[in-house]
């Protein structure tokens, strides 16, 4: 095992934003949008256009942070540079929990559209989860190079599947106008909170452009290649969540669309059997499960380089901070993702681990933004506005998640502060 702590830099412009498309496209628009729809009813489709909004103010932060100090870590090592160190570990410590939480999802996920897929007992969701986690992370053990050719193919797999459920569902003829009744929440409290509620749900489904900055260490001309990559990635991700969500909405209805995920895990393949053309669901059903394969394949790149990063600061033990000896790959810290991600996919239940990472995720973004204002003049690419957006939208949206979800993310901040001072002494 080797003690250098520098990675190669091995991912060019291509790579990054296929790793960012990776990340974005797979549990949010396979699972979540149908447990917004739930939520919400149809203002999902306005709440994933506002999350848009706050995700691209991050994306600005995210990105001319990523350019200013290109390294694995993300937040966690901007926290440390342009704040404190609390801030820096609260934020490494915020993104193993919510990213933790969306891997399991992802696992879940994928697992929920086979077990449907082939009519599998749902007692099998768990244990197939647990071996795609596994075999998942046997890939990321080969390092960078071969884990982007994987996920280039799941991509473009993704891609085109995405592409043909909405030509699908344009072409059934089953969308109805009188679906989109509600597309923004009616002025009732009620109805504002499961509205609110869903903006943050939605929020995190675009949460994977940070890949690319957690990734930064092994970026090729990152001052250039992260801030376009970020922009680029979420972009396009938006377009497609919009696209989606509206077609969902329109040939099934928000109850339609919401019922599903009450069924099974695969929301996106149910929806899709109304249509005309009757190989859409197995069309949906592979793509479904090749891009939370690649979700759960970047956020394990992810999560193996922040807990890296804060074993090199020995705000974890120090040996998550080796490298291998071609160093390519922090093989520790990766099987230490490995145990994280296996134990929050045993909870088994998709909307409890997708929304403790909405709050979890919510914070961290609140200390990037944070961050981004400390930048000076010279160094930031974006106008503040942005970062104060992003900071006031995330820490506003962070308490309109589930009571208990987010009382249980503040003992876990306050279980990791202590944690640090243990540490720091």
């Amino acid at each position: 095992m080797s003690t250098s702590t520098q990675l190669k830099r091995e991912v060019g412009l291509g790579g990054a934003i296929m790793m960012g498309l990776g990340s974005i496209l797979g549990t949010g628009v396979f699972v979540s949008l149908a447990i917004g729809a739930g939520i919400a009813g149809t203002a999902v489709i306005s709440a994933v256009a506002i999350a848009a909004l706050v995700a691209m103010c991050n994306a600005f932060s995210s990105a001319q942070l990523a350019a200013v100090h290109p390294v694995s870590g993300g937040t966690y090592e901007y926290g440390y540079k342009f704040l404190n160190p609390k801030f820096g570990f609260t934020a490494g410590w915020m993104f193993l929990c919510a990213k933790g939480a969306s891997a399991a999802t992802a696992a879940l996920g994928f697992s929920g559209y086979l077990c449907y897929a082939f009519s599998l007992s749902t007692n099998l969701v768990v244990p197939i989860a647990l071996g795609a986690i596994a075999a998942m992370t046997i890939v990321v053990l080969k390092g960078i190079k071969r884990s982007n050719l994987i996920n280039i193919i799941i991509v473009s797999t993704t891609l085109a599947t995405l592409t043909f459920f909405i030509i699908a569902a344009l072409s059934s003829g089953k969308p109805e106008v009188k679906n989109l009744e509600g597309i923004l929440p009616a002025g009732d409290s009620e109805s504002i909170y499961f509205f609110l509620q869903t903006c943050a749900l939605m929020f995190v489904a675009y949460t994977g452009y940070g890949r690319i900055a957690t990734l930064g260490e092994e970026v090729k001309e990152p001052q250039k290649t992260i801030p376009k990559a970020i922009v680029f990635t979420l972009t396009i991700s938006a377009l497609l969540y919009i696209l989606v969500t509206l077609v969902a909405v329109l040939t099934n209805g928000s109850s339609g669309f919401s019922q599903s995920i009450n069924t099974t895990a695969a929301p996106l393949e149910i929806v899709s059997q109304s249509f005309d053309w009757k190989i859409t669901p197995i069309i949906v059903s592979i793509g479904a499960m090749t891009a939370m394969l690649g979700v759960l394949l970047n956020l394990i790149l992810g999560l193996s380089r922040t807990l890296m990063a804060m074993g090199r600061r020995s705000d974890m033990p120090e040996f998550f901070g080796k490298l291998n000896q071609s160093q390519t790959t922090p093989t520790n810290a990766v099987l230490g993702t490995f145990i994280l991600i296996a134990g929050l996919a045993s909870i088994g239940n998709v909307s409890t681990t997708w929304s403790f990472s909405a709050f979890t995720v919510l914070v961290y973004y609140s200390i990037t933004n944070l961050a981004a204002l400390k930048l000076k003049k010279d160094q930031r690419i974006y106008p503040k506005f942005f970062s104060y957006a992003g900071l006031i939208s995330c820490l506003f949206l962070a308490f309109w998640v589930e009571i208990r979800i987010w009382q249980i993310g503040l003992v876990i901040i306050l279980i990791g502060l202590i944690w640090h001072r243990f540490r720091q002494k």
